[in-house]
């Protein structure tokens, strides 16, 4: 049995639909009234649902029909012995009672039939809502975080820090607050996942040892020499230069010359003793700042050996380590280096070619990574210029697409 609704503004037009679609030999099964739905609905008349049948040589529909003739010829027996056998009103009362019955049981049957057709279609109408449903308009703030979003992306921030920095934001905001206020938020938040500027400082008794550590080619040497003659020229400090990196004669020279021209002590030192002779050397002085070898991280030998030179003055003087890295490097190789020196000492972090690059987001995602505080950046050869304290303020104002 075909069983299907239609809808029209009346009965006999609901019908006609009927009888056009499945032919003359349709059951009427139902009628009733329902509501317009969708947009302005209330405005809109309601309408006529009619269901209709169709016979199907099918084992559903004829067992219906059995059921439906098994129950009406039940009836029909009872009610025929029972007026034979009751006088005239009782015979009325009892024809009443089973009619009540067979039509209770036949609005069962419908309601049963009504409920199988009635459930395919309510889901196809969910599910035609769900689609229509307009969604949420788009805010000037949700636009806007869009925007900062990519332009930390464009900026070279890991994806997974720049998420997190705009979902803290969005916990934050509340509706309908200008996007200024969004702005606010996250530079503030920006500002306080870098912290200060932690830069080298003296030791509250004797010498400073510092230690710069890092790959080859980032700029060790010359960064060593810019800092060297800020203590010694501006802050007029007593400094000493040592050199551990004895494979690359051409670093050791560059660091003397440095040193000749600042009027300042230089070492090449070889063996662990030779760092604690220039300690008792230098023990009036300020600073001693010592470069190490330029070499691969991967190499684990040179790594050893400059895990000794740097422990070596454990419990003797106060020290400080710094690796000093490129803001040109990938991400993913500053990480296999901030790891792999991780495994000599907790260090802090300084970067360098800053000028060799459009994008700042190394320096953010380094910082979450390491959880290592950002003490120095350069931008370009000239010594002593061309070095300054890491500035908070202005490297997110460039990650957030301001200029400087």
């Amino acid at each position: 049995m075909i069983i299907k609704k239609f809808t029209a503004k009346t009965e006999n037009e609901a019908i006609s639909a009927a009888k056009k679609e499945l032919g003359e030999g349709v059951v009427v099964m139902n009628v009733k009234n329902v509501k317009s739905k969708g947009f302005l609905s209330f405005l809109k008349p309601s309408q006529v649902e009619v269901t209709v049948a169709l016979e199907e040589e099918s084992e559903k529909y004829t067992a219906a029909v059995s059921a439906i003739n098994s129950v009406i010829a039940s009836s029909q027996n009872k009610d025929a012995e029972a007026v034979k056998n009751a006088p005239t009103a009782a015979a009325e009362t009892v024809v009443k009672k089973e009619s009540s019955a067979i039509e209770e049981k036949l609005d069962s049957l419908q309601s049963l039939l009504e409920q199988q057709l009635q459930k395919p279609e309510e889901e196809k109408e969910e599910k035609e809502n769900k689609t229509q449903e307009e969604p949420r308009e788009e805010t000037e703030t949700d636009k806007f975080m869009k925007l900062l979003h990519r332009t930390m992306l464009d900026n070279e921030v890991d994806e997974k820090y720049a998420g997190e920095i705009i979902d803290e934001i969005e916990q934050l905001n509340k509706p309908n607050l200008p996007f200024d206020y969004a702005l606010a938020n996250i530079y503030q938040k920006m500002i306080l996942k870098f912290g200060k500027s932690d830069g080298i400082t003296p030791a509250e008794n004797g010498i400073k040892m510092v230690f710069f550590i890092g790959p080859t080619g980032v700029g060790k040497t010359t960064t060593i020499a810019k800092i060297a003659s800020k203590f010694r020229v501006d802050e007029k400090k007593k400094v000493a230069l040592l050199t551990a990196d004895t494979y690359r004669i051409a670093a050791a020279e560059q660091l003397r010359t440095y040193a000749n021209i600042l009027e300042v002590p230089f070492r090449v030192i070889y063996t662990v003793e030779e760092i604690e002779k220039a300690m008792e050397d230098f023990k009036d002085y300020d600073y001693i700042l010592v470069d190490t070898a330029g070499h691969s991280h991967q190499n684990n030998t040179q790594k050893e050996n400059m895990s000794n030179f740097i422990h070596s003055v454990d419990d003797k003087v106060e020290k400080e380590v710094y690796l000093v890295v490129s803001a040109t490097t990938k991400y993913r190789d500053l990480i296999s280096i901030a790891d792999s020196y991780k495994e000599m000492a907790d260090y802090k972090l300084i970067f360098t070619k800053l000028d060799e690059t459009t994008t700042l987001g190394n320096l953010l995602n380094l910082r979450l990574y390491t959880g290592a505080s950002l003490s120095y950046v350069t931008y370009g050869q000239n010594v002593p210029d061309d070095i300054e304290d890491f500035n908070p303020q202005k490297t997110v104002k460039r990650l957030l697409g301001g200029k400087n």
